[in-house]
């Protein structure tokens, strides 16, 4: 199977990385990217062919998956248009509805739309996947193929869930980043050093992930355990349910998936 990747930007770095540590001979990735030290990377390290140019060659694949800027996208499907024929297009352009894409590709419509996050650049991420009904079992199986290289997927019914989903994967490690500089700046509020408060909260964080992934519970019940009665951390959580954490986190999710939405009709 082959596989050309149009952008070599992180996530196509972190599929092809993803896709090379399996070790399948018969798959054969290829990029075009405009980058020569970038593209000989991809050769070196992972055995990729590339064209620092795109030419009707580089559509010689099975799939082609299209890793640029949706702002960009316009005029890429222009360009690619007479040279479709059966490829399965694969897009991770954020906002651009496979009706759109298609409408640019000349009414081509054998569309994966995708939308991993960040942590794929780790192969720990979470992709949201729709795929339009011309789109095979065999070739949403190859879709998936690609995007478990780089963690786990989610394939979505409906294309509109994918602003909601966005809200929540998306955005969601910028969450927790912004969680982590929370915890960090209480630290620092009760005297800690710089570098002593970062370490103790990204520990506690890593540590608190890891313990939910093992233990097989959900996260409301082992925070119930580590709450005690009339202990130190329910008072912190107390605090929590004071100001609705909850409804804070929906509010943010909400004003995310709306912005998605006119960011998606925008374009």
């Amino acid at each position: 199977m082959r596989v050309t990747f149009i952008g070599g930007g992180n996530m196509a770095g972190a599929i092809i990385a993803g896709l090379a540590k399996q070790g399948d001979a018969s798959l054969q990735l290829h990029v075009v990217d405009r980058n020569l030290d970038k593209c000989e990377r991809f050769a070196k390290d992972f055995g990729a062919t590339f064209s620092l140019s795109l030419t009707e060659a580089d559509l010689a694949a099975d799939v082609v998956v299209l890793a640029i800027k949706p702002q960009q996208l316009k005029e890429l499907a222009a360009q690619i248009t007479p040279w479709l024929s059966k490829q399965l297009i694969v897009s991770v352009a954020a906002g651009v509805r496979t009706a759109k894409l298609a409408s640019w590709l000349g009414g081509y419509d054998r569309l994966v739309w995708v939308m991993p996050n960040t942590p794929a650049q780790i192969s720990a991420g979470i992709s949201g996947m729709y795929a339009t009904p011309k789109v095979a079992d065999a070739e949403r199986a190859t879709a998936e193929r690609l995007f478990k290289a780089v963690g786990e997927v989610v394939w979505l019914a409906e294309e509109e869930q994918m602003d909601r989903l966005t809200a929540i994967t998306g955005c969601g490690p910028a969450y927790v980043f912004y969680m982590v500089e929370a915890l960090t700046d209480s630290a620092r509020a009760l005297g800690f050093d710089d570098a002593t408060a970062r370490r103790m909260a990204q520990g506690t964080f890593a540590g608190a992930i890891r313990l939910l992934e093992s233990s097989g519970e959900n996260a409301e019940d082992l925070r119930a355990k580590v709450t005690s009665k009339k202990g130190v951390t329910e008072q912190g959580i107390f605090s929590f349910m004071d100001d609705d954490l909850f409804s804070v986190f929906r509010r943010a999710t909400e004003r995310a998936r709306a912005r998605s939405v006119e960011m998606g009709d925008m374009l």
